[in-house]
């Protein structure tokens, strides 16, 4: 799914939009034991209750793609024989009636999900009459295609403290007892994908609200133990920061860092300015040719290749936006420096009688702890 795609599908999680009736779920304890279950009617709940669930539901389909919204693709093994899609294929089927492919997907999200705590698994199925459009880009009176999916977000619930409120109506203070608040979801997914107007039922779009955890255990118990688990979005960044630091060596200087941060932020420009749907990826053979434009020695290039390799795979490209930073960061053991990430012009390092030193220039006013200071000749 592109961006506009996801966009297309969130709009769906409104209650004058969305054609979800029902709302299914679990509540798991601090224990980790299945609780409680429920089968709501959306309609017959409180308009801010519906809105909040749906709410709850939309945030699985937000984030950045690439980082917080990835693409999980079955082979065609797995759709024709695989039983963790037969299982989604039977949930999306029957529109999660089958009681018993419910409890399934419950057992496997409880046995396998790292989240600290109580939660509450929701589950909802929707379809959408996707509208056609005529060759001159108006809407047609009429769908042609229905697309039919379910959600699943796994949402944290934590148990407020006591507190002291105020009824501004009765004019009155008040206690206001603990209780247990349903948070917005730490990972969920939805089945099948939304792409070229219709179903991919070789796909599943997998959200995780954390860049640092891929929830391998959950990965795998629901779509399949051998779906490559994506390398979460910190950890791609990190890994690639170490390869580059540690392969270009003493090479590794100031030009080379800022030519590289360069290179990918007007890559993510241009991206921009073309519109295109689809997320900007990074190849290696973009960065080695920013290393060689530093005269970097072909054996570091060389080294980063492989090493990179080793890491992410020959064929991988990594999304942009797991390797870009808005700004640029020096860093020694007692000094820590940020420059905006398009004035990297503005820092740069120097030997001088033997001593290393980073220098900055200050055109503009400089202040220390909020204080304007003069710089003296």
């Amino acid at each position: 799914m592109n961006e506009k795609e996801i966009a297309e599908i969130r709009r769906r999680f409104r209650p004058d939009k969305t054609n979800i009736a029902k709302i299914r779920g679990c509540f798991v304890n601090e224990a980790h034991e299945i609780v409680s279950e429920f089968y709501e009617s959306l309609g017959l709940l409180a308009a801010e209750q519906a809105e909040d669930i749906l709410s709850r539901l939309k945030k699985t389909l937000s984030g950045t793609l690439g980082k917080n919204l990835i693409d999980i693709e079955f082979s065609t093994q797995q759709v024709l024989e695989a039983p963790e899609h037969k299982l989604l294929s039977d949930l999306r089927k029957t529109g999660l009636s089958d009681d018993a492919a419910v409890k399934e997907i419950y057992e496997k999200i409880h046995a396998s999900v790292q989240i600290e705590g109580a939660y509450l698994i929701l589950l909802a199925n929707d379809t959408y009459d996707v509208p056609a459009f005529s060759k001159d880009g108006e809407e047609a009176e009429e769908s042609t295609t229905v697309f039919s999916y379910f959600v699943c977000a796994v949402c944290p619930v934590k148990l407020t403290k006591p507190a002291l409120g105020y009824h501004a109506n009765e004019k009155k203070f008040c206690n206001i007892r603990a209780d247990w608040a349903v948070g917005v979801p730490e990972i969920g997914f939805m089945f099948p994908e939304y792409e070229d107007r219709g179903a991919n039922i070789y796909k599943t779009m997998y959200y995780t609200r954390s860049a640092a955890e891929s929830q391998e255990a959950f990965i795998q118990a629901l779509f399949g133990a051998e779906i490559p688990v994506p390398m979460p979005a910190l950890e791609q960044k990190e890994n690639f920061q170490a390869i580059l630091s540690e392969t270009v060596a003493e090479d590794c200087n100031m030009n080379v860092v800022k030519a590289v941060h360069t290179e990918i932020a007007e890559l993510i420009e241009e991206h921009k300015s073309t519109k295109k749907e689809e997320p900007l990826t990074v190849k290696k053979e973009t960065v080695k040719e920013v290393l060689a434009s530093c005269n970097v020695p072909e054996a570091r290039i060389q080294a980063f290749e492989e090493r990179f390799d080793e890491t992410f795979g020959e064929e991988t490209e990594i999304s942009a936006v797991n390797l870009a930073t808005k700004q640029l960061e020096v860093k020694t053991a007692d000094v820590s420096i940020k420059v905006s990430g398009d004035r990297g012009d503005l820092i740069r390092t120097k030997i001088i009688d033997g001593v290393k030193y980073i220098m900055i220039r200050a055109d503009d006013s400089v202040e220390v702890n909020g204080v304007r200071i003069a710089i003296n000749k």
